[in-house]
């Protein structure tokens, strides 16, 4: 086992794991930590706790000590100077003339390098910005390219929902989203319906994916022959949330479905009893072909 404590460096980022070395940090704080960008300032957002060796990528930094009042003032400064950074690169941009769409800036805690993130539709080449940049910064830059997804969560803004992005609010990483999503919980596939304002799927249909697969499991699919209360019908209609199904009678075809509970229904003995007298039909008809198969081939050998 080993202790460890969890930090973050973006408001809604990605939490990384630290040994705090013997000491008792509590969520809130901010401590100073080194990364593979060099020292970075970030706060602790996950207390300290044990977990087992073969959950951590070994090996794990320390922390290298509480960030005091002169490291929260830094950090400070370093946003006026990411203001600035920003407003200068724009102006470079259009002097390059560079088809790149700047989305945000920032400086290391230790100051020894300035990151530009940009979307762009295809690759730009930006070896003559970087010169620029770098005579007026005197510093190393990165220019890192970006997808739609990290330019909603970077920016920010409000859903179809009415409600800010869930990507800039508390999803520190981004899941996978399918179609099949959409598919199971009844919505409309309609891509304008189903896409956020990055233009991809929205990060919300992962939300209910496994609530909306264990009640599919658990629920009689459409055509599906069951048992009611009131007799025997075909399932028309299905409600999942609500656990409610509309059942065709079959001794009233024609008139409007009923709606049933879930849990009054039941499989239709006479569906369930075809369908295994098939099944052993079938099986008995591949044994007998694999007698006479074997009972060909052992003549065959006599021969």
């Amino acid at each position: 086992m080993t202790e460890i404590i969890g930090v973050r460096f973006k408001n809604v980022g990605k939490i990384y794991y630290f040994d705090p070395a013997g000491i008792a940090f509590t969520t809130g704080e901010h401590v100073i930590v080194e990364t593979t960008r060099g020292v970075e300032c970030g706060e602790v957002v996950m207390p300290a706790h044990e977990v087992e060796n073969n959950q951590l990528n070994q090996p794990l930094k320390s922390v290298l000590r509480l960030a005091t009042v002169e490291d929260m003032q830094h950090l400070r400064e370093n946003t006026h100077k990411e203001k600035e950074a920003f407003r200068i690169c724009l102006k470079k941009i259009a002097e390059h003339g560079l088809a790149m769409k700047l989305i945000d800036t920032e400086y290391t805690f230790d100051n020894n390098k300035v990151l530009f993130y940009f979307t762009a539709d295809g690759r730009i080449d930006f070896r003559e910005l970087v010169k620029d940049l770098a005579s007026i910064f005197r510093t190393r830059i990165e220019l890192r390219q970006i997808g739609v997804r990290d330019e909603a969560k970077m920016l920010g803004g409000l859903g179809v929902c009415g409600k800010p992005f869930c990507c800039n609010t508390f999803l520190g990483d981004f899941q996978p989203v399918s179609i099949k999503m959409a598919k199971e919980q009844g919505l409309s596939l309609n891509p304008t319906k189903i896409s956020g304002a990055c233009g991809r799927l929205m990060c919300c249909l992962k939300f209910e994916e496994n609530a909306y697969s264990d009640l599919i499991k658990n629920t009689p699919k459409i055509g599906a022959t069951v048992e009611t209360p009131e007799g025997r019908g075909t399932v028309s209609e299905v409600h999942l949330l609500k656990g409610e199904l509309k059942v065709r009678m079959d001794k009233e075809p024609d008139a409007p479905p009923k709606v049933f509970q879930k849990d009054v229904l039941k499989p239709s003995k006479n569906h369930n009893f075809k369908h295994s007298e098939s099944k052993n039909k079938d099986t008995a008809n591949g044994s007998q072909k694999s007698e006479h198969s074997h009972n060909r081939h052992s003549s065959k050998k006599k021969r």
